[in-house]
């Protein structure tokens, strides 16, 4: 189950690198008007209406990003399968569909039908998509349907199966809704300390890959909270002051704090390992600060120093709760770096956009003395401060060199004959092997990666960076 979950998140990364496009239309558009939010220049209109279309169809992005990324070859069929379960649930669901069902009035029928769009449903129709998919993809019908064989018969499977899920959820939605309010309310209710809550819990679910899940309850309409959404739209349900604090405390953690930590774990490193050390975590940090992707710096000491990670959780926490008590909202559509901290600064939501820097500085301060004092204090092994391998002429990814790190990957699979399937997301390549005791970490880490997670006996995840693409691609050649 576990495993699943992980594969999940790894494919939530597809829809939601989608949104620094509506990041960038959104925020030249409220640079241009950010009073009137378009109705003042047709220029503006015209980018933020674009940038709409974007953040208001995030669950059908999810519902074809999901069955994509679930699909055992990525097949466009298994996206057109979602796309299918999503319009036959949605519709099935509606209001006036339910209204109709049961003979009442539409304002009476119960406020989770209203809400069906959502990214829950989203991700619930493109699990059923690539479902159908990986298991109907090569079936064989009788020759007077052959017509329907392969995959032309996946979308009319997953049309029958969404039936069937519409039935299950007629009942179950209005429960499910109810309990996702109530979680959402009392999280509302703990103000700055719930928002302190959700940050905390979404770092220390990084390492399993389920942030994602968590993330679609706060930032999208899942609950009826949708910060995100309505922190760019200004809609109906924003909240000036409040509307953005399930955001804001990202951004002083990823711009200031981790950077600072990474300064902390170099300072901290042995002599001889600083050079090493330094080129890993410059990286890393330089991917925080401007594209709000911690995941390269995270690994780096999240499983060699789990301890510290813990302490890191905890002050992503805080800062969501100093965040949340300041006169501070600032929103993001990708992630917390400094390009949608840029970009934010004429949404509809944001405020005082400028008090970030003071807080972000005061907060790099307390990382560094943090980090510095566990990791002198416990002798934690984080980078440059391991014990030395017995060969100190470990290989570096060399500038683009991308062919000769995917062969060190391969060679530290164990083959491709030890590898059933493999894939990437944002920062990882994720593999399904065979036989674990064929997997050498050291050579692995020849390739220059930022770290090597091993999840269970039959997966690994090598965490390469924002550059994976690039190196997962030329492995995928050689296998």
């Amino acid at each position: 189950m576990m495993k699943y979950l992980q594969k999940i998140g790894k494919s939530l990364m597809l829809p939601v690198a989608v949104l620094p496009a509506a990041g960038i239309l959104y925020g030249i558009g409220y640079w241009i008007d950010p009073t009137g939010w378009g109705a003042n220049n047709i220029v503006a209109a015209f980018l933020i209406k674009a940038a709409s279309a974007i953040i208001d169809k995030i669950p059908i992005l999810f519902a074809i990003g999901i069955s994509v990324g679930m699909a055992k070859d990525h097949d466009g069929t298994s996206a057109l399968s979602g796309l299918v379960s999503f319009l036959m649930i949605t519709t099935l669901l509606s209001t006036g569909a339910v209204a109709m069902y049961t003979g009442v009035p539409a304002e009476e029928v119960p406020a989770a039908f209203g809400k069906i769009e959502n990214a829950f449903i989203g991700i619930l129709s493109g699990i059923i998509g690539s479902s159908c998919y990986n298991r109907f993809r090569d079936t064989k019908l009788p020759d007077w349907l052959a017509f329907f064989s392969g995959k032309r018969c996946v979308a009319i499977v997953t049309a029958v199966a969404s039936v069937l899920a519409s039935v299950v959820l007629y009942f179950v939605w209005p429960i499910v809704y109810g309990a996702l309010v109530l979680f959402g309310t009392t999280i509302l209710g703990l103000g700055p300390i719930g928002a302190g809550i959700y940050t905390m819990l979404n770092r220390a679910l990084i390492p399993l890959g389920l942030h994602h899940a968590l993330n679609a309850v706060f930032w999208f309409d899942t609950a009826g909270i949708n910060d995100l959404g309505l922190f760019w739209s200004g809609a109906e349900g924003a909240v000036k002051g409040v509307t953005g604090q399930y955001m804001t405390g990202f951004f002083p953690v990823m711009m200031f704090g981790l950077p600072a930590g990474a300064l902390a774990m170099y300072h901290t490193a042995h002599d001889t390992k600083k050079k090493t050390a330094a080129s890993l975590l410059l990286a890393g940090s330089l991917a925080s600060i401007f594209t709000g992707i911690t995941e390269p710096l995270e690994f780096s000491f999240m499983f060699m120093a789990p301890g510290l990670y813990l302490v890191h959780a905890v002050l992503a926490g805080i800062s969501a709760i100093i965040c949340s008590i300041l006169p501070l909202r600032l929103g993001f559509n990708f992630s917390a770096g400094f390009v949608d901290y840029i970009l934010s600064f004429k949404a509809p939501m944001a405020v005082n956009p400028w008090l970030l820097i003071p807080v972000g500085l005061g907060f790099a301060v307390v990382y560094y003395v943090v980090f510095r004092f566990v990791i002198t204090k416990f002798d934690l092994k984080t980078p440059g401060r391991a014990e030395e391998e017995e060969d100190d002429e470990n290989a570096q990814l060399a500038g683009d060199d991308y062919t000769k790190a995917a062969q060190l990957i391969l060679e530290g699979l164990g083959t491709s004959s030890n590898i059933k399937e493999v894939d990437y997301c944002a920062t990882r390549i994720r593999a399904e092997i065979g036989d674990y005791t064929l997997v050498d970490e050291k050579i692995i880490k020849k390739a220059g990666v930022a770290g090597v997670v091993r999840p269970s006996k039959t997966t690994v995840q090598v965490v390469v960076g924002p550059k994976v693409q690039f190196v997962y691609d030329e492995l995928k050649k050689m296998i």
